[in-house]
C-alpha cells in the first residue's frame, strides 16, 4: 500500500529544489519562527493511520501517546476516530485534554501509582493493562474505594524476541514487562475472587521497530490460543489488545506491508471472536515529523569534516541513545551543486555522543545552510530534555498551505522560573 510522503522537494525554474511540509516551504518555518524546529504534517497523520484503518477496519487504533504527545498531534488522530495508548497519568490527561473519548483509552505500563489507576477508574476509561500481581492487588484496592469496578486486561509477555534493539525488545522473559505466559491463567482466576475488578480482555507488546512478521505472528498465535482457552473456563475475554510495535522505514529499505500485517492481526483475532485493539505510535507519527536544524560551523580535522548544528541531543537523542540511522537531507538543494562531501552532523552539547548523523555524504556546507532531519515525528520531542540549560525546540503544524505553531521554544529566563532558592539563600 503506497502512502504518500508529506515532505518532498519542489523544483524552481533555476533548477533549485526547496523541501515543503505539504505546501509549506520548511525555510519559510525556519526563517520566521527558528531552529530547531519540529514540524509536523496533518496529512502525515491522516495517510497513515487511514492506511491501518483500511485494513482494520474494525479494530480500536489507540495511538501511542508516547511516541509524540503533542495535544495539536493527538487532536488530529482524534479528530479521525482514534483511541489513545497512554502510559502515565499526564498522558491520559493529554489524551482527555485532546479530544479523545475515554471509552477508547487503554492505561499501559509496569508502575502505575493509586493516583494514576483513580484517574483511569475516574474518567471511565476503556481497560487498565495489568502487568504484576501487586499492581493487580492494587488496583481492586483503588477501585473499591473509588466505588468502580476497573476493566482489566493481563498483558501477556509471550518469550517472544522481536529482532529489535535490545532498549525497545518488551516481550521477552528477561524483559521487565507483562506477566509470564504460564501465569496468566492464574491472574485471571483472581480477578474473579476480587470485587473491584472485571476481566474484559487480555493483551500482549513484543516490542518497538518490528521489521518482520514472523514475531507478531509468533506472538499473537500464542495470545489467541489463551485467549479461547480463557473463555472456554469462563473468563470475560471481549477484546485481544495486540499492542504496537511497527515499524518504519528509516533506511530506505523495504517496509512492512500492513496489509499483511493485518492478515496476522485478522487471523489470530478470528480464532478467538474478539474485538482488536492495536497501539501504533511510531508508524504513525515518525514519518508525518521532521526536525529543522541550522549549520552553525563547518570544522575540518584530519580525520574529519563535522557540520555542527543547532540541534543537539536535548533536542533529539535517538541518534545517541539508540545509535538510530535518519536520513539528513539539505532543505536547499540543486542539480549543479558540487561534489558531494563526507561529514559528521553534530550538536554543541559537550558530549561525544552528540549526534546527529555520521559519515552522511551530502552537497557542501556552508554556516546557515539548513537541513531536515527525517522520520523524527516520533520519540524526538516527546524525548527531549533542558540538558546544559538548552530549551528543546520549537513544534508546527502544517495542513495544506496553513501553519501554526503549536508548542512555542521556551526562553532561559521561562527555564529558570520553574526553580527557586532554598529560603535561607534568598
Amino acid at each position: 500500500m503506497h502512502i504518500k510522503d508529506s515532505f518532498t522537494y519542489i523544483e524552481k525554474p533555476d533548477g533549485e529544489k526547496s523541501m515543503h511540509a505539504e505546501e509549506v516551504p520548511l525555510a519559510l518555518l525556519a526563517n520566521k519562527i527558528g531552529t530547531p524546529l519540529y514540524v509536523y504534517s496533518s496529512l502525515g497523520l491522516t495517510e497513515r493511520f487511514n492506511a491501518l484503518k483500511k485494513v482494520l477496519p474494525a479494530a480500536l487504533i489507540c495511538f501511542s501517546i508516547k511516541s509524540n504527545s503533542n495535544i495539536s498531534v493527538i487532536r488530529t488522530l482524534s479528530s479521525l476516530g482514534s483511541g489513545a495508548d497512554v502510559v502515565s497519568g499526564g498522558e491520559l490527561h493529554r489524551a482527555l485534554h485532546a479530544g479523545i473519548e475515554a471509552k477508547k483509552i487503554v492505561f499501559s505500563g509496569v508502575g502505575k501509582t493509586d493516583e494514576e489507576m483513580a484517574a483511569a477508574l475516574n474518567a471511565n476509561i476503556k481497560q487498565i493493562n495489568v502487568e504484576s500481581v501487586p499492581e493487580l492487588e492494587l488496583l481492586n484496592k483503588v477501585a473499591l474505594a473509588c466505588n468502580s469496578v476497573a476493566p482489566v486486561a493481563i498483558r501477556v509477555n509471550p518469550d517472544v524476541d522481536a529482532n529489535t534493539h535490545n532498549k525497545i525488545s518488551t516481550g521477552r522473559k528477561e524483559d521487565k514487562f507483562g506477566v509470564p505466559y504460564k501465569e496468566a491463567i492464574y491472574l485471571y482466576s483472581k480477578i474473579k475472587k476480587l470485587e473491584g475488578l472485571e476481566s474484559v480482555g487480555i493483551a500482549t507488546h513484543i516490542g518497538s521497530q518490528l521489521m518482520t512478521l514472523e514475531p507478531f505472528s509468533e506472538a499473537f498465535r500464542k495470545l489467541s490460543s489463551l485467549a479461547n482457552n480463557l473463555k472456554n473456563s469462563g473468563h470475560n475475554i471481549q477484546s485481544i489488545d495486540f499492542g504496537g510495535g511497527l515499524g518504519v522505514n528509516y533506511t530506505g529499505n523495504a517496509a512492512l506491508n500492513v496489509s499483511d500485517y493485518a492478515k496476522i492481526v485478522k487471523t489470530a483475532a478470528d480464532d478467538s471472536g474478539c474485538q482488536i485493539i492495536i497501539e501504533p505510535g511510531r508508524f504513525i507519527s515518525a514519518p508525518a515529523g521532521v526536525l529543522i536544524t541550522r549549520v552553525l560551523y563547518i570544522k575540518r580535522t584530519e580525520a574529519k569534516i563535522f557540520a555542527i548544528v543547532d540541534s543537539a541531543m536535548n533536542d533529539f537523542i535517538r541518534p545517541s541513545l539508540y545509535d538510530a540511522w535518519h536520513q539528513v537531507d539539505p532543505i536547499y538543494y540543486h542539480q549543479k551543486s558540487s561534489p558531494l562531501q563526507t561529514v559528521d552532523i553534530v550538536g554543541p552539547i559537550c558530549e561525544s555522543g552528540d549526534f546527529i548523523a555520521k559519515e552522511r555524504d551530502l552537497p557542501p556546507l556552508t554556516t546557515g545552510d539548513l537541513l531536515c532531519i527525517r522520520d523524527a515525528g516520533a520519540y524526538g520531542a516527546s524525548m527531549s530534555s533542558t540538558y546544559n540549560s538548552r530549551a528543546p525546540a520549537g513544534e508546527v503544524m502544517v495542513s495544506g498551505k496553513e501553519w501554526d505553531i503549536i508548542k512555542i521554544r521556551q526562553t532561559i529566563e521561562e527555564l529558570i522560573s520553574q526553580e527557586n532558592f532554598a529560603r535561607w539563600q534568598k
